[in-house]
């Protein structure tokens, strides 16, 4: 859970998985011209979020095509809702001061 968080705890790559939910499956130069960042920048959070599982990547000729892993998304959320939800159910005091 702790490095896909960290996967997502950039600006850059929660908006490179924004493009990619509504893209689908892109190559890097798709997302490059989505953002107001360098291809090697791009390629380098990719990389990243790939390492995480968030992402899956698969060669295409010559060049390379990313898309969402939902699933993996999916199971994170659950994830941290369990985690979040132990955590309140500990103290009984979650929300308050």
């Amino acid at each position: 859970m702790a490095v896909r968080l960290g996967a997502l705890a950039h600006p850059a790559r929660l908006e490179i998985l924004r493009h990619l939910s509504t893209a689908g499956c892109c190559c890097c130069k798709d997302v490059v011209d989505t953002l107001d960042l360098a291809q090697s920048t791009v390629s380098q959070h990719l990389k990243i979020l790939v390492a995480a599982g968030l992402v899956r990547y698969a060669p295409d000729r010559q060049r390379s095509r990313y898309e969402i892993d939902r699933r993996a998304l999916a199971d994170l959320a659950r994830a941290v809702t369990g985690f979040l939800d132990a955590c309140c159910d500990e103290g009984g005091s979650c929300g308050s001061p």
